[in-house]
């Protein structure tokens, strides 16, 4: 059995790892790369593997550095299985289809300037019909069922606390007489997170593949956020500012305006100033947050108990929805103070980089940063210092005050990584890091094998680990330097109860351990379905 790692190697994005045995080839997601136009490129590149040969793809959440890619997959031969959970697969369905809009607006506007020097065009990587057509190949699972895949393959997905639908995929495969377990944490959240609940603990692995992204530093206090939060839009708005928040559509959104929504209608000392027009401007965030009403199931308590008691706690009275593009374009015409929540995170795209072009000259403004920005992106330089930047064509000054709140971060940082890694009864024989660029992923290495004595590696892009032999091959020097070049050049439920009581509890005859598994499997699954069913259902009657 090998593992080939073939994304966020060393990096954050583009997550794509290739399990191989004798029989299978399964994919552990399939994502962008993101960052700088260097990096971006290898995404048009063709997949080091054949994707007809690609049995499953199991995905670990709908974020596109860890999707993206599925629609190339699909349009270069795959017919495989696609399993994930529900509200991953209704997320990824929004998610690919703008992704291949982007495609498509992305390849028209390059093949412009191809066009005037004289090169060939370009065909976009996929587009919006490639997304849609990919989606047929979705299988949705709830948390905590056990699927058999095969007689060889099992896997279970556990609740990884980082957006709705995130997973932590735990992945049971035979070659022989030997069973090997490998997990792969998919992206881990923040405890004590709104909206969603805390990552799930996994008690054994054999092999392990663990995010980095924040192995080399915590998170500042969660609970001064909102403080920090609300502190900066007071300062602006008492200098007649406007402050704009980059923000990831998909769970970094629904979070802001959870915490908006209690601070607006519980908070009793509020400002009769500070109740200004919170706008949320991305048609994807949008569609997003009604994905998330219908996934109630996958909420924390304190949140459904908000929604049994008929609150919606993704709306309040001062917060406005703005869909059509001509709205958001007068935005940066009115001067009042405001607050504007768009798309993207790093602002890599999207509407956001229209109205950071419109308020960064503007020593009035903040822009607020509540999430990483990788190496390369606009976020990224803003927050590194950058005195000018370039949008649309136009040089832009940077005189806005920008901030960075960490503590809204969708990632686990060093301290909860270690805490999580203390659940397991049987520690894993080796941890890949990936997922993280080079300094966080060996701060979290040291601190591993010092504090737990588990032998922990840093894959580099391309490299393979070969379990018969416990070797992992990593690429020579000469073709890391390649890489390096080519990517960072730039930088029925009580009925359903009752019958577990009977298998658990039934004593006139000794049930056989086959069938009892089997039966108490079927049920399990069968009372998860009913679980959400009913959950979904207070969700409706809570509006």
């Amino acid at each position: 059995m090998k593992i080939h790692f073939l994304g966020a190697a060393e990096m954050v994005t583009g997550s794509n790892f290739l399990i191989e045995t004798g029989n299978y080839k399964i994919l552990l997601d399939c994502g962008m790369f993101q960052g700088s136009k260097t990096l971006e490129r290898l995404n048009r590149e063709e997949f080091p593997f054949s994707p007809k040969e690609i049995d499953y793809l199991l995905l670990s959440h709908s974020h596109i550095d860890h999707s993206g890619r599925i629609p190339k997959l699909v349009k270069e031969g795959f017919r495989g299985e696609i399993i994930c959970t529900k509200a991953t697969k209704d997320l990824a369905a929004l998610m690919l289809e703008d992704s291949g809009h982007i495609q498509e607006a992305d390849t028209q506007w390059e093949n412009k300037k191809r066009e005037r020097a004289g090169k060939p065009p370009l065909e976009p990587i996929y587009t919006v019909e490639d997304a849609k057509y990919s989606l047929r190949y979705f299988t949705g699972v709830l948390y905590n069922q056990k699927i058999s895949l095969n007689r060889d393959i099992t896997v279970r997905f556990k609740d990884a606390g980082h957006i709705l639908g995130s997973a932590i995929i735990e992945l049971w495969i035979k070659e022989g007489e030997k069973t090997v377990k490998i997990v792969y944490s998919g992206d881990l959240g923040m405890k004590n997170k709104p909206l969603i609940k805390d990552p799930e603990i996994i008690e054994e692995a054999d092999y392990l593949i663990l995010e980095s992204t924040y192995g080399d530093r915590n998170h500042e206090d969660v609970g001064t956020r909102m403080e920090k939060l609300i502190k900066v839009i007071s300062d602006t708005v008492a200098r007649g500012g406007t402050v704009i928040i980059p923000s990831f559509a998909v769970g970094r959104t629904q979070e802001l305006i959870y915490e908006l929504n209690k601070y607006y209608e519980y908070d009793p000392k509020i400002e009769e100033f500070m109740k200004i027009p919170i706008y949320l401007d991305s048609p994807m965030a949008l569609s997003a947050t009604e994905i998330f009403k219908r996934n109630a199931d996958n909420f924390d308590e304190e949140t459904k108990e908000l929604i049994l008691k008929g609150d919606n706690p993704l709306d309040f009275d001062n917060l406005y929805f703005v869909r059509d593009i001509e709205h958001s374009m007068a935005l940066n015409r009115e001067q009042s103070p405001k607050v504007i929540i768009s798309a993207s995170g790093m602002a890599t795209a999207g509407r956001v980089r229209h109205h950071l072009k419109h308020n960064l000259w503007n020593p009035a403004n903040s822009i607020v940063f509540v999430g990483y920005q990788a190496e390369g992106t606009l976020g990224r330089i803003l927050k590194d210092g950058a005195k000018k930047v370039k949008l649309f064509g136009e040089e832009v000054a940077v005189k806005a005050e920008i901030h960075s709140i960490e503590g809204f971060s969708g990632h686990a940082d060093q301290g909860e990584i270690l805490e999580w890694l203390k659940g397991f009864k049987k520690k894993p024989k080796k941890i890949f890091l990936v997922h993280g660029e080079q300094k966080s992923a060996a701060t979290l290495q040291k601190l591993i094998e010092e504090k737990y004595s588990i032998k922990t590696v840093i894959p580099n892009l391309g490299c393979t680990y070969e379990m018969s032999e416990d070797v992992l091959r990593q690429n020579s020097e000469e073709q890391i330097d390649l890489i390096k070049k080519k990517e960072l050049i730039t930088q029925e439920l009580q009925g359903v109860y009752n019958q577990f009581e009977h298998l658990v509890w039934k004593t006139d005859k000794i049930l056989d351990e086959k069938r009892l598994e089997k039966d108490y499997e079927k049920l399990y699954n069968k009372l998860l379905e009913i679980q959400k069913e009913l959950l979904d259902l207070n969700m409706l009657l809570g509006k």
